[in-house]
């Protein structure tokens, strides 16, 4: 369904300070006034740290909507990695995007917070005077933040290069990368949605979210009722073409406008109504073949700055040795990427980086080799990858299998990392309204110990859903915690997962505050109900 769209917010940040073992913390009495506000049947249990935590969480996980489901929950002491609890914490479960945890993580271990990414064009064949006899060649690295302004900065230094005609083709070369364009076991009807894009190491993005191999189909109502609805696409390209069987309907009626493309085509359907008057709607559609909306955005850019090709495009060849650089665009380095790929949990992003992972490892830019790269990875760190599954980056995948005690372990081993404060940074922050920083929690455990103190990641499929992180207790030790929920059938059951975080943030190694969840009737419903099962930032425009 077609919903109005609210800008994004900036992606670049300031890279903040490494954060501390036991940062400032609320005094007690504050802590437990939040967490009675938010929560009606607070109690506060005394005893050993241990068996508090126990009672506590335990309590929570009899929530109804965990009935007849699996939980697998593991809080530890981050600065001894003690166990603090442990619910079924090796039981595999599905993570949902928690996933991007260890690709995440491999990424910067493997590839460096500076690794960055390039497009080049590049030129075969002879110049004479401002004719290139020759072919003109778009080679990409996997870059899957570059934006249709990259491209035609590219083109607009071809130009400047002083070639106006190439007498040959238009080559784009994705060969960084294998030919497989869609994960394993991926669900077919999430074919349209952008956030289950093709996957190629030359793509476009639609927006500063850097949507990868997606555009945006932007609907206007026509002047009367029975005109046909105006439509735009960002960016402008020819290479999808538009199928309007939608309608403009009198002021006051609901609009149902629907968008998506046709399978194996880029033929995108918009069928439905949108009333007069009725303020633009926006959808984000993936592209069937990124490739060939990459070569497509850059030769209108080079249409546009006066360069003309006169042979036709040719997908997927690599380009010669022998060929002359004219232009590159770079991307912003990893640390930087990170911050949007996690915050608003980018699954595009995640599978770039897996096969970018693959070729920097073995020279071959596939999703085998880059899952055997964060495998390796892993295992370094102490993770035992012989009691999970991992089949694609970014947990699309209902077939990713990973152990809650395992994602705790991760979360220990990292924070002696080089690279350890701009990972922690692009964790997604409880309550924080700046959607650059709060990302997937900017709207959850708001009024609450946990709000600004928690750091995790989310993950949500339908009958999945998981949080896994940081958040620092009202004594002011840091704990992490890994909560994975499989198997129910509630739309969603985010309020247990913030229960339980919020619980922690309450608590002190001597005394716990228990926290309940909220029940559902005590929650607004998400915008789009029926797209509860997804991550939060996969509904655009998104309303967290």
């Amino acid at each position: 369904m077609l919903r109005s769209h609210s800008a994004s917010a900036p992606t670049a940040t300031r890279t903040p300070a490494r954060p501390r073992t036991r940062p400032r913390t609320w005094p007690l009495a504050v802590v437990v006034a939040c967490a009675l506000a938010w929560s009606s049947s607070g109690a506060t249990v005394a005893g050993p740290s241990d068996s508090g935590i126990k009672g506590a969480i335990d309590t929570i996980l009899t929530d109804a909507r965990l009935d007849g489901a699996a939980a697998s929950v593991v809080v530890a002491d981050a600065a001894t990695g003690e166990t603090l609890y442990q619910r079924d914490g090796s039981d595999r479960l599905m993570p949902a995007s928690n996933t991007k945890l260890p690709t995440s993580a491999a990424a910067m271990a493997v590839l460096g917070p500076d690794y960055r990414y390039r497009t080049d064009a590049l030129a075969t064949g002879t110049r004479r005077g401002s004719v290139l006899r020759g072919d003109l060649y778009l080679r990409g690295t996997g870059d899957p933040t570059a934006l249709a302004a990259d491209y035609d900065a590219l083109a607009r230094q071809v130009a400047a290069s002083g070639i106006r005609r190439v007498t040959g083709r238009l080559v784009a070369d994705d060969t960084r990368f294998d030919t497989q364009r869609l994960g394993r076991s991926w669900a077919a009807d999430d074919e349209s949605s952008y956030y289950s894009a093709p996957i190629s190491a030359l793509t476009v993005a639609p927006d500063t979210d850097y949507d990868a191999g997606s555009v945006i189909v932007e609907a206007s109502p026509g002047a009367e009722p029975g005109a046909e609805p105006t439509l735009r696409l960002t960016p402008r390209t020819d290479y999808v073409d538009l199928d309007v069987r939608a309608t403009t309907v009198p002021a006051g009626r609901p609009r149902t406008l629907t968008v998506e493309r046709e399978h194996g085509s880029n033929t995108v359907v918009v069928t439905g109504e949108i009333p007069v008057g009725a303020a633009p709607a926006k959808e984000w559609v993936s592209v069937w073949e990124p490739t060939g909306y990459a070569a497509a955005v850059f030769a209108d850019a080079l249409n546009s700055h006066g360069v003309r090709v006169t042979g036709p495009t040719r997908l997927g060849r690599p380009t010669p040795k022998d060929a002359k650089p004219l232009a590159t665009h770079t991307s912003m380095p990893l640390k930087e990427l990170v911050r949007p790929f996690m915050k608003l949990s980018n699954n595009m992003h995640a599978e770039a980086l897996t096969k970018t992972i693959g070729y920097e490892t073995t020279g071959d830019g596939t999703w085998s080799a880059g899952l055997a790269g964060i495998s390796a990875y892993l295992k370094k760190e102490g993770v035992d990858t012989a009691t999970l599954r991992q089949v694609d980056g970014s947990g699309l995948s209902r077939m990713n299998t990973i152990p809650a005690a395992q994602l705790a372990k991760l979360l220990l081993a990292v924070r002696t990392a080089p690279w350890y404060a701009d990972w922690y940074a692009s964790l997604p922050v409880a309550c924080d309204p700046d959607r650059a920083i709060g990302g997937t929690l900017r709207s959850r455990m708001c009024k609450t110990p946990a709000a600004l103190n928690a750091r995790a990641k989310t993950g949500t499929l339908t009958g999945a859903s998981g949080l896994s992180g940081y958040v620092t207790d009202a004594g002011g030790r840091e704990l992490v915690f890994s909560i994975v929920l499989n198997n129910h059938l509630a739309a969603s059951v985010k309020s247990v997962e913030d229960a339980i975080v919020t619980t922690l943030a309450s608590s002190t190694e001597t005394r716990t505050t228990l926290v309940r969840p909220t029940s559902p009737r005590a929650v607004a419903p998400p915008a789009g109900a029926a797209d509860a099962s997804l991550e939060c930032s996969w509904r655009k425009p998104a309303p967290c």
